[in-house]
């Protein structure tokens, strides 16, 4: 499923690799592990320390994702202090910015992989700039865990097996999408704003393949591209059409944008459907509650705003971490939410790791057996084996009623589980 403008992304990073004249593996500084995991590479541990790596845009048109990282560092903050860090070892979590431009990511990843010698990446945030490094990380043994996206190609084939995501693949939550879809407009007529990128094509097709031989159908699609100022032109091809539905497949700033230009237009009023990457209170409150009220989107994360999660002990400790390690930090932001369940998640694999070793944690992230993580939905738990590559793949659709997101519907587990 990669596009031809990813696959040029990962051509041109592979140069880059080439003429710096990086091999196969740390030149210097390679530790490796005795005993029953004699040879395996320990690079970036200690045995009191452990050094991990993440590369975020924390400036440029994907910052709204910055609070991401939040919840991680909170996360490591808290354990080292209080747990001890994660089996005996401290962990220092070193942060990257890519302004979400791929040539970037080949500059900072190489940076942490060959300068500051970390254990493994966690994660990389984006379709687009993890893919500008994942044959670098794969060929050097590198895990690159817990991808922050939901591109299909993480999930599938044996050619990068230092690589896993994490949250439900974009296919997935096409799926779920079109189930809704059909359920609540069986005949309706569907518009779509998507990404240019693996993101955007995924949700689309999934959507399209999901809705074939009903009487749901796609109308109008416009694409666009992140270096965009602006989607107006694309929305108001799209208002032309009329469709019943409208698909915002799009990354924060731009599905605000369609958020509020949607508000504005009082002549065309579709069922308004936003990807579950853009649905954080951060996008959705500068566009106003009024505008966004009856927005549906998908979910897999407990709701900080929700009231039945207020005594949930898993909340409670996000909550009460994250004001004491992280002040700054808003815990009603959902990627601050995602950042501290994706950290607790490492923790967990890198525990169950028979060797604490990188391959031991490549092994370890491709057997997740029901592992239960505090802030996920109940019912969704990390699961992945030889031909299951994807950790979470169920889901619950949300509409946004008032001042919160309210669930809507049983679980729907895309896997069929």
């Amino acid at each position: 499923m990669r596009t031809r403008a990813i696959q040029a992304v990962a051509a041109a990073a592979a140069v880059l690799f080439a003429v710096a004249g990086c091999g196969n593996r740390e030149e210097a500084g390679s530790a490796v592990a005795s005993g029953d995991c004699q040879g395996q590479q320990t690079t970036g541990l200690t045995d009191t320390g452990m050094k991990l790596g993440g590369v975020f845009p924390l400036s440029g048109p994907a910052s709204a994702y910055a609070e991401l990282p939040k919840g991680i560092q909170a996360y490591f903050d808290y354990v080292n202090a209080e747990q001890g860090g994660i089996d005996g070892r401290e962990v220092e979590y070193l942060l990257r910015d890519d302004g979400y431009q791929p040539p970037k990511t080949v500059e900072e990843t190489r940076r942490l992989v060959e300068q500051d010698q970390v254990f493994a990446v966690l994660s990389t945030l984006g379709t687009p700039t993890s893919a500008a490094v994942w044959d670098y990380l794969n060929q050097r043994a590198v895990p690159q865990i817990f991808v922050a996206g939901g591109a299909t190609q993480w999930g599938v084939g044996d050619a990068h097996p230092w690589t896993i995501g994490w949250q439900p693949s974009y296919r997935s939550e096409g799926q779920v999408f079109a189930r809704y879809v059909k359920e609540q407009k069986p005949d309706a007529t569907v518009a779509v704003l998507y990404q240019n990128d693996d993101f955007g094509k995924d949700l689309l097709a999934s959507f399209t393949e999901a809705t074939a031989g009903s009487g749901v159908r796609v109308v109008a699609e416009q694409s666009y591209e992140v270096t965009d100022p602006t989607v107006d032109p694309q929305l108001r091809n799209l208002a032309g059409s009329k469709a019943d539905v409208l698909l915002n497949f799009a990354t924060p700033k731009f599905a605000a944008q369609t958020l509020a230009a949607d508000a504005r237009n009082p002549e065309w009023n579709p069922l308004h459907i936003l990807t579950q990457v853009s649905s954080t209170m951060s996008v959705l409150a500068p566009v106003g509650f009024p505008n966004v009220q009856n927005v549906v989107s998908s979910v897999f994360v407990k709701d900080p705003a929700d009231p039945q999660w207020a005594g949930d002990p898993g909340m409670k400790l996000y909550r009460d971490k994250l004001a004491q390690y992280e002040p700054g930090a808003d815990p009603a932001d959902g990627y601050t939410l995602v950042g501290w369940a994706m950290a607790q998640s490492f923790h967990k694999t890198f525990d169950a790791a028979s060797c604490k070793t990188r391959e031991g944690l490549r092994e370890a992230m491709h057997s997740l057996d029901d592992v239960s993580i505090d802030l996920l939905l109940p019912g969704i738990t990390l699961r992945t084996g030889a031909d299951d590559g994807f950790p979470m793949e169920a889901m619950r659709i949300q509409r946004f009623e008032g001042d919160r997101w309210v669930l809507a519907g049983d679980l729907v587990d895309t896997a069929g589980r």
